[in-house]
């Protein structure tokens, strides 16, 4: 009796000691700050040492006239790339049983595509294959919504110029997963949706993952944009078009169970996750090098309409973390910086996003033209007497300071940072960071 209840009062202490390693207080600080300034909503599982340690869901899934619905923790949203992931590990489940090899042409499964018989499933798996981004389409958004067939698709990628010969470069393009999803479901003679859920989502009981399709009894998240100071519906794309480059629905903590069984072995061989992780111009195949600080992890992120994921592993931090937005104006990147210094003790103060009134001097460093000599983006900044004044393309916009360098403008989604003692603009939106400079 005595030995019982001395192992479990090891299994409490121990219990105790691990939730210590992070800090959840921190990071529902981190949460509960941008809910309440109206920042994004967001849904967050992180895994430690085999245990999912943190859920955190802000915001609503689904904002309709009349129905409104909370998000949780198993709201299901939209993955985007991430399905890359999927189809990457399908495609050497292949190769593990030998029926697809890595040096395959092209023209084995699609003869009449432009290089067909110089590209590979290596070229298509690092990105290298110079093959026409199908989503780059001229009138994408237009067609984005309704449903192609598969012919109808590999017509956009044959018409169009291949925008490099093969393996001269990688580039990241919807067109190379796309293809490797066709050719899973010609090797298999199966669509893709039995392949993935037998192959990954069946086997390792991702009961809150499907493809392209209601989830049932799931809550699926509708996704947003915010502008002029209201959430907005954004229109949702049709999933069967994009397959195995970005029709995969989850939640985080399925996200989890599915990177996991990738890293411990459940999916495919040791010698193809080591081929998988392998690095080639900063790509791997289907994944991706995480890096924060001294830490070192694999992963993908992903992007769609309004909604935006990611999936970090760090195998020796054995620490892992999934991040699932359907509604962002504070950038997502910007959130998982933060989420990753305070899973790994690092030092991070958390945004309040409250406005502060800065003194004339500070405010008298700013004001000038600042562009961008790449792509031509020219700002105007001014001030009256307590703001900075953006102008470009005939546009105004005033910004509140949060810092004596950083500002931001909410109803557009922008946050600004100045460097270099006024000479050097970054500005943020929820996909990019543009470097401006003083003129």
């Amino acid at each position: 009796m005595k030995r019982t209840f001395a192992l479990l009062l090891l299994v409490l202490i121990g219990g105790a000691s691990f939730a210590q390693q992070i800090n959840r207080a921190k990071l529902d600080s981190l949460f509960n700050n941008l809910d309440q300034h109206n920042l994004g909503m967001v849904s967050i599982a992180i895994k430690k040492d085999g245990r999912v340690v943190y859920q955190h869901s802000t915001g609503y899934a689904i904002m309709d006239s009349g129905k409104m619905i909370k998000a949780n923790v198993n709201t299901a949203y939209r993955l985007g790339s991430i399905t890359k992931m999927f189809t990457a590990v399908m495609a050497f489940q292949l190769m593990d049983e030998k029926r697809l090899s890595i040096n395959a042409p092209l023209s084995k499964f699609f003869h009449d595509l432009p290089n067909a018989n110089r590209i590979t499933i290596r070229e298509l798996m690092y990105h290298r294959s110079g093959l026409a981004n199908f989503t780059s389409n001229d009138d994408f958004d237009e067609w984005k919504d309704k449903p192609h067939t598969h012919e109808q698709l590999l017509n956009f990628i044959k018409q169009q110029k291949p925008d490099f010969d093969p393996n001269a470069k990688a580039d990241y393009n919807n067109s190379n997963y796309l293809l490797l999803g066709y050719i899973i479901e010609k090797i298999t003679n199966k669509s893709y949706k039995e392949e993935v859920n037998k192959r990954i989502i069946n086997k390792i009981g991702l009961a809150q993952t499907y493809y392209a399709s209601t989830g049932g009894k799931l809550t699926e998240a509708a996704s947003y944009k915010y502008f002029d100071g209201k959430w907005k519906a954004d229109k949702a794309v049709e999933l069967n078009n994009f397959s195995g480059a970005g029709a995969v629905i989850s939640t985080p903590s399925d996200m989890l169970k599915f990177i996991n069984a990738l890293f411990d072995g459940k999916l495919i061989s040791k010698e193809s996750l080591a081929r998988m992780t392998t690095m080639v111009d900063g790509y791997g195949m289907g994944i991706f090098p995480y890096e924060e600080g001294e830490h070192h992890g694999f992963g993908h992120n992903g992007k769609t309409e309004g909604f935006a994921s990611s999936l970090q592993i760090y195998p020796d931090d054995k620490l892992s973390l999934a991040f699932c937005t359907n509604a962002e104006v504070y950038p997502k990147a910007q959130i998982l910086d933060d989420v990753l210094k305070i899973c790994f003790n690092m030092p991070c103060k958390i945004p309040t996003f409250q406005s502060i009134t800065l003194s004339d001097s500070l405010l008298n460093k700013y004001p000038g033209t600042y562009k961008n000599a790449v792509n031509g983006i020219t700002v105007l900044c001014t001030r009256d007497s307590n703001n900075l004044i953006f102008e470009t393309h005939g546009q105004k916009m005033v910004l509140d300071a949060l810092t004596n360098d950083t500002f931001y403008n909410k109803a557009y989604g922008f946050f600004f940072e100045f460097d270099n003692n006024g000479k050097t603009l970054y500005i943020e939106d929820v996909d990019d960071v543009y470097t401006l400079v003083k003129q």
